[in-house]
Parts: C-alpha cells; sequence; structure tokens
C-alpha cells in the first residue's frame, strides 16, 4: 500500500506531542488537584514522580522491543495504554487510584517517545531526514510551551479532569492516522528471545538514578531529612542516618555494571542484546550522546520556575503564564521551518550548534530581565530566541546522534539516546532546583532581616521569624509570597510580637519576598546558561553530521 510519509510524519509528530503536552499540563492543574483528590505531601510527591520515573526507566526497554515486534505496532500500543490510563486519572476519585494511573500513563509513554523518533528515522533518508527531524523536534520544543496553557484553560474553564480526558479524542485521531498513513518496520532478530533478565536490570539501574537524582533536594543528599521522609506502603525511612538518596544512587552505579556485563556476555554467546555497546564506538553516537546529556541539563530546567515566577511575583493567571510561553512555542515552530531550509546547506552540526548558542543567549536573557515586578515584556523576547534554539538544537542532535546507526538498530539507539537526555533533564532539574530554592531561602533571609517590621521584632525572636517565613515561600514553591505581608506578620504574632505592620513595611516585606525569588530565577538561568556554554564545547567533538545517509540508506529493513 502507497501510504504518504509526510502525511504519516503529522500523525507520528501528533503522537509525540501527546504525552508532552500532558505532562506539562500536568504542572499547571496540580493545585486544582491536591485541593479536589485531598492529597497529602507523600502522596503529592508520588503523583508527581511515579510518571517520570516509570517514563524514564522503560524509554530503552521499548526502544529495544521495538526493533522485534514492530515501531509502529508498539508505538499504537503505547497510544493506547496512555489514552486508556488518562481516562482513568481523568474519572478518579482517590488518591491512590491516581498514582496507579500516572504508573500506567508513564508505561504507555515510554513506548511512544523512542518509538516516534525510530519511525522518522526508519521513514526518511538523506535531506528529507534533517527536515522530518527538525519537525519532530520542533513539535516537542513547541508542546512544552503550550501544555500550561491549555491546563490553565481547562483548569480555569472547565475542570482539571479534562486536562487528561482530552487525550481520549486525540488518541483515537493520531491511532487512525498512524494506521492508514505510517508503514510498520522491524529488524530481523538473532535467536534466543528477548533479553528480559537485561531488561529488568535496566529499569532498576534507571529508575533508582533518576529517583536519586530528583527527590535529592527532598529527601537530603546525604543525612536524611526530618521534615520529609520517604515512605513507600507502610515503610518509612529511618530519618535519624543516611539519606535513601545516596542508597538509591549506590543501587544505580552496581546495576549499570551488572548491566555492561551482563550485555556483553549475551553480545559473546550472540543472542539478542537489550543495548548493543557497540553502539557507542560509532564515534557520532557516542560523542552526541554527551553532548545531548550536557545540553539536556541546561535545557528544560529552567521551564519550571519561569511560571512559578510569572504568577507568584507578577502575578499572572495560570493561562496568562502559559500564554507568556507561547513565545517560546513560536520560536519552537520557527525553527522548524529555518530548519527544513537549512537541511543540505549548512551542516546538522552547526546547526546544532547555532541552536545551542540561541538557547544559550535566550536564557542568559531570562536571567538579566527577571525583576521584582514579574514583567514579562523583556523575557518574552528572549524567550523566543531560546525557542528557536531548541528547535534546531533537539532535532538536529538527534540526527547527529542517529546519523551512522545502522537501521536494524535505530530501536535501540533511539531508546538509549532519549534515556540519554531523560537523564539529562533529571540531572538539570535537581540541579536547577536546588539552585532555585536554595538561592530564594538565602536571599529571603537576608532581605527579611532588613525590613523595618523584622527589625522591629525583639532580637531573640527575629531569626526564627525569617526562618519560619523563609521556609514556607520555600515549601510552597513561592505560592505564598503575593500574601507575605500577612504571612510574615502572622508567624511574628506566633513568636510574641504584637506590633502592627504598616501599610509602608508590608510593601516592603513583599517587595523584599519578590526580590529573592526573582534572584532565585536569575540564579537559575545562570547555571542554566553554564550547562549550556559546556554543551556547545562538547558539540566541538562531533563531525559533519552528513555521513551515513547513503550507507543507512542500504541497510536491510522489513516494511510490511
Amino acid at each position: 500500500m502507497k501510504r504518504n510519509r509526510w502525511i504519516g510524519l503529522i500523525f507520528i509528530s501528533m503522537a509525540i506531542s501527546l504525552v508532552i503536552i500532558d505532562g506539562t499540563i500536568v504542572n499547571t492543574i496540580f493545585p486544582k488537584v491536591i485541593e479536589d483528590l485531598k492529597l497529602t505531601s507523600t502522596q503529592i510527591q508520588w503523583v508527581q514522580e511515579s510518571y517520570v520515573l516509570v517514563f524514564a526507566s522503560l524509554l530503552l526497554v521499548w526502544g529495544s522491543l521495538a526493533d522485534r515486534i514492530g515501531r509502529r505496532l508498539l508505538l499504537m500500543i503505547g497510544i493506547s495504554i496512555f489514552v486508556v490510563a488518562s481516562i482513568w486519572a481523568g474519572t478518579t476519585t482517590s488518591a491512590d487510584a491516581m498514582i496507579l494511573a500516572r504508573v500506567v500513563q508513564g508505561l504507555g509513554g515510554a513506548m511512544v517517545l523512542p518509538t516516534t523518533l525510530s519511525l522518522v528515522n526508519a521513514t526518511f533518508s538523506g535531506r528529507e531526514r534533517g527536515i522530518a527531524f527538525a519537525i519532530w523536534g520542533s513539535t516537542i520544543g513547541g508542546m512544552v510551551a503550550i501544555g500550561p496553557v491549555l491546563g490553565g484553560w481547562l483548569a480555569t474553564d472547565f475542570s482539571w479532569r479534562w486536562a487528561f480526558n482530552i487525550n481520549a479524542p486525540f488518541g483515537l485521531l493520531i491511532l487512525i492516522g498512524l494506521a492508514i498513513f505510517v508503514n510498520e518496520s522491524k529488524q530481523e532478530q538473532r535467536a534466543g528471545g528477548i533479553d528480559f533478565v537485561g531488561a529488568l536490570i535496566s529499569v532498576v539501574m534507571f529508575a533508582t538514578l533518576v529517583f536519586g537524582l530528583i527527590e535529592g533536594r527532598v529527601y537530603g543528599w546525604w543525612e536524611a531529612s526530618d521534615k520529609n521522609v520517604f515512605q513507600l506502603g507502610e515503610f518509612k525511612w529511618p530519618t535519624d542516618g543516611i539519606s535513601v538518596i545516596p542508597v538509591a544512587l549506590a543501587i544505580s552505579a552496581v546495576t549499570t555494571v551488572i548491566f555492561v556485563l551482563w550485555e556483553r556476555a549475551r553480545e559473546k554467546a550472540h543472542k539478542n542484546v537489550l543495548l548493543d555497546l557497540g553502539l557507542f564506538h560509532i564515534a557520532s553516537f557516542r560523542n552526541g550522546s554527551i553532548a545531548a546529556l550536557i545540553i539536556s541539563m541546561g535545557e528544560f530546567g529552567l521551564l519550571f520556575a519561569i511560571p512559578l515566577w510569572l504568577q507568584n511575583v507578577g502575578g499572572l493567571s495560570p493561562v496568562s503564564s502559559g500564554l507568556v510561553l507561547l513565545w517560546l512555542a513560536g520560536g519552537a515552530f520557527l525553527a522548524s521551518g529555518a530548519g527544513a531550509g537549512l537541511s543540505g546547506k549548512v551542516s546538522a552540526v552547526n546547526q546544532v550548534r547555532a541552536g545551542v548558542v540561541l538557547e544559550l543567549l535566550g536564557v542568559l536573557g531570562v536571567a538579566v530581565f527577571a525583576g521584582n515586578d514579574g514583567g514579562w515584556g523583556l523575557v518574552a523576547p528572549c524567550l523566543a530566541i531560546y525557542g528557536i534554539g531548541v528547535g534546531l538544537a533537539t532535532a538536529q542532535l538527534t540526527g547527529v546522534i542517529m546519523v551512522d546507526v545502522p537501521l536494524e538498530k535505530v530501536g535501540q539507539g533511539s531508546g538509549s539516546q532519549s534515556t540519554v537526555r531523560q537523564i539529562g533533564s533529571a540531572l538539570g532539574i535537581a540541579v536547577l532546583g536546588t539552585a532555585l530554592f536554595t538561592s530564594v531561602q538565602a536571599v529571603g533571609e537576608t532581605k527579611l532581616e532588613q525590613t523595618a517590621f523584622v527589625q522591629s521584632i525583639p532580637a531573640e525572636h527575629r531569626s526564627e521569624v525569617v526562618k519560619g517565613v523563609s521556609d514556607v515561600v520555600v515549601e510552597s514553591a513561592g505560592g505564598a509570597l503575593q500574601q507575605l505581608d500577612q504571612l510574615t506578620a502572622g508567624v511574628a504574632m506566633q513568636h510574641g510580637s504584637l506590633i502592627p505592620m504598616t501599610p509602608d513595611q508590608a510593601a516592603e516585606v513583599k517587595a523584599a519576598g519578590f526580590e529573592s525569588f526573582s534572584q532565585g530565577v536569575r540564579t537559575t538561568g545562570y547555571f542554566a546558561a553554564g550547562f549550556l556554554f559546556l554543551g556547545l564545547l562538547s558539540t566541538l567533538n562531533l563531525g559533519s553530521g552528513k555521513t551515513g545517509s547513503a550507507k543507512r540508506g542500504s541497510r536491510k529493513q522489513t516494511d510490511a
């Protein structure tokens, strides 16, 4: 059957959009979910992190399995699972059911990301592949920005449940489009069956790593936190010793060694492997994966801070803050057209470098212009520049990484490079999140200490008041800033201070809080820029990005 590849690309891009949008929508609607389902602090953490943990830990598994059973087939299975889990999440009335639904969503979402990438890689070649990767990558960048707008609109004008249920009609449309317009592709396999042991080891390896990176700030990087206790079912981690985080990271390190030894042993026995470690002998794949890891650390970590700043300092609604992020989406889609026009004229590697430079300039602009008033006028153009960079770098770096990977191993390669990016993103979010809230707390305590109201409090109580207010600001992720004057007065009263706060003092207290959060965003921007600069340096090891097309076009592929 003759199928239109470009129409098929639309539905492939829609499939990845469904997953990306869902991840960003949840961040916007989460306050409504907490209120409706009466989530405890522990349940809040598991609803947020269960999806990420399952998603990141299964990317490599599904990428490899797709090569064996069929990439389109696994993509359609993944979309189906994702849609069913979305409906489950959208209709649930309990916290436990929501957590389970998010786990199943992660299961389906992990099938979607590597299979969309490998289908693009297998369907297009030569100059067309560069255009297709540009569209695929720009779609990811754009959807990161569109998600908060859609989520804010649905939660405000309808219900947070529609943020999940809306996946059903879109998912059905995508399944029909994939069936009609996308060819099946898979590879011939060796004897020996699926590498189930390798899959299990890899899940433990990635799940413990991602958990450790994301939750280090919450549970303590070395000593256990007495405020946030890790709990799994009835089991609670002791608070008087080492934290769960170094244990998780140690398990990840040990299982990494076991995984490498296991995969090498299967390869020597000429059995199927989950990951062909020989891929890392390919210079473009190895160096590109290193670059992707570093660049991912700086790419999206800042995006979780900007909506918080716009809403908590600028006083914007979720919808309005999402509209500001549309500048990023516009830049990413603009990059899609630019990438298509540059394909064949400018090497993929140089497009990656140009994209990273634009990302670097964009985040530096955010760091410079994030002010106390929360004004978005100067920040929005920086987001557009950043979006153009994301569109160029994300799409073309994928092409550079995959350019010399043999066609029969594109699923393994896709899953591997996707996993590398997820690890980079998790590490970046951990570092940038720590930078944001550490800066907010440090600057906030200093600024509050200097305000006239706090200076009027008896000296023996000042530090307790300042620390108490600062803790609330950090734990609320800035949500308490708009009522900071009332919060400060309330905490002062708890410590025996009955001194009334004048309007001028209230304005000074709020200004101190706004300055602390703005400084935190600026610090986060500078950290992100540092990662992107290191990522730019790492691209110096990449080749021209023009090799491999002819060679890969001649590889054997089974098309249904």
